[in-house]
């Protein structure tokens, strides 16, 4: 578990570091945070459109709860999207 933890730190130095040498701090935020924003508005639709596949008359209680997981998902790029810009 400690190699683990410390791969990780590792990784974020050296992304941190590849970040400051390239001047793209907000950049890079910006799309990782897009990047995992578009997966998990993704994989929302896909359980939604399976899960009224499955039981059609269900349609209105998964919209809700869809929508619901697909405004969480954008919520990060909108943080990152702030957190991109904080600093200019």
């Amino acid at each position: 578990m400690l190699e683990i933890i410390s791969l990780l730190q590792e990784a974020g130095a050296n992304a941190v570091e590849l970040a400051q040498a390239t001047n793209a701090n907000g950049s890079v935020t910006l799309a990782i945070a897009g990047a995992g924003s578009a997966i998990g508005v993704g994989l929302v639709g896909y359980g939604a459109t399976q899960a009224v596949g499955r039981n059609p008359g269900a349609f209105g209680n998964i919209l809700t709860i869809s929508i619901i997981g697909m405004a969480l998902a954008e919520a990060i790029a909108i943080y990152a999207l702030i957190l991109a810009f904080q600093g200019r």
